[in-house]
C-alpha cells in the first residue's frame, strides 16, 4: 500500500539541525529495523517456510510501489513493514510513504497498480506450487478456514480438482503464505482512499469519483452486518446459539472503521484535463477487476 502524507506549508518552521539529523536517522534505519522485527514476528507466528514465501509477496508488492514513484520523480520511502506479534500472520503488511503530492492521473495510475500488479506475480506461483506440497483432509470441528475467493478456489480446484462432502486442504505453509498475499491484495484493491485501489479508481474516472467513494464505504458496511447476520443465522440453526466465531464479517466491519478513521478529507489536487491513454485505461480496468475475483466475504473461521 502506498500513502501519501499531506505536504507542510511552505511558511513551516525549519527543524532544528539536531532535529533533521534524528529525523534523517530514523528515515534511514526504520525499513531495516521494521523489516527485520516484522520478519521474526512472522517466523514466530508460522515457520521460516511461511515467513520466507510471505515477505517475498510483500516485499514484491511494495517495490512495485517504489520503482513506479521513483520513476515518475515521486520522492518515498523504502517500503515499511508492520509486525504484528501473536497474530495468525506475524504481519499486517507494508508500506511506503510518499514524501510529496503525485499530480498527474498517469502518475497516481502507475504507482498504485504496480503494487498490486506486482505482488500477485509472486503470489499466484507460491500459491499454486504451495497447493502442490498441500494435501487434503477430512474437516474436523475447531479447524482454521480460510476464507475463498473465486481466484483461491479455482486454484485449488485446479490442483485438487473438486473436494467431496466434509473435505478440505490441509495447507503447506507456502500454500497458506499464497492465500495470504491474495488477502492483501483483495484489502489493497478496495476502491476507497489511500488504498491502491482507491488510486487506480481515481486516475481512471477522474475527479467525479469522489461521489462514488462514499458508496463503496457503506457498501463495506453492508457486507460485514450482511455477512454477519448470515453467520449467525446458520449457527443458530445448527446449534441453537451463536458466539463471536460466527461473525463471519466482523473483518470487514473492523476494516471499514479503520478505512472511515484515515478517510481523506478532500480530493487529490491532479491534473484532470489529462485522462489516462488507451494501454493505462485498459490496465486499470483490469486492475479493477481483480477486486471481485479475490473477494473474500469472510476472511477466516473457525469450523
Amino acid at each position: 500500500m502506498s500513502a501519501e502524507p499531506e505536504s507542510p506549508p511552505p511558511d513551516a518552521p525549519r527543524l532544528p539541525e539536531r532535529a533533521q539529523r534524528l529525523t534523517a536517522f530514523l528515515r534511514a534505519t526504520a525499513p531495516g529495523v521494521l523489516f527485520v522485527a516484522t520478519a521474526a514476528s512472522v517466523v514466530a507466528a508460522q515457520g521460516v517456510r511461511f515467513a520466507v514465501a510471505l515477505l517475498a509477496i510483500l516485499l514484491t508488492h511494495e517495490a512495485g510501489h517504489y520503482v513506479a514513484a521513483r520513476r515518475h520523480g515521486v520522492p518515498s520511502s523504502l517500503p515499511l513493514f508492520i509486525p504484528f506479534p501473536y497474530s495468525q500472520l506475524g504481519t499486517l503488511g507494508a508500506v511506503i510513504m510518499m514524501r510529496a503530492r503525485v499530480r498527474s492521473r498517469v502518475a497516481l495510475f502507475d504507482i498504485g497498480a504496480a503494487g498490486p500488479l506486482a505482488g500477485l506475480v509472486v503470489a499466484v506461483p507460491v500459491l499454486v506450487y504451495g497447493m502442490v506440497r498441500s494435501t487434503i483432509i477430512e474437516v474436523e470441528p475447531g479447524m482454521f478456514i480460510e476464507g475463498r475467493s473465486l481466484a483461491y478456489v479455482g486454484i485449488r480446484t485446479l490442483v485438487h480438482g473438486p473436494l467431496g462432502p466434509g473435505q478440505d486442504v490441509l495447507l503447506a505453509p507456502e500454500a497458506f503464505a499464497g492465500w495470504a498475499g491474495l488477502l492483501v491484495t483483495m484489502i489493497n484493491l478496495v476502491p476507497v482512499g489511500q488504498l491502491d485501489g482507491g488510486h487506480v479508481a481515481r486516475a481512471l474516472f477522474g475527479v467525479g469519483y469522489r461521489h462514488v467513494e462514499p458508496w463503496v464505504h457503506r457498501t463495506l458496511l453492508a457486507v460485514g452486518v450482511g455477512v454477519s447476520a448470515i453467520g449467525v443465522v446458520e449457527a443458530v440453526r445448527a446449534t441453537g446459539h451463536a458466539g463471536m466465531d460466527d461473525l463471519l464479517g466482523l473483518h470487514w466491519m473492523v476494516w471499514y472503521l479503520l478505512l472511515h478513521m484515515v478517510r481523506r478529507a478532500g480530493p487529490l489536487e491532479l491534473d484532470d484535463e489529462t485522462p489516462l491513454d488507451p494501454t493505462r485505461r485498459a490496465l486499470a480496468w483490469l486492475t479493477l477487476a481483480l477486486f471481485p475475483l479475490l473477494f473474500m466475504p469472510w476472511w477466516a473461521r473457525i469450523d
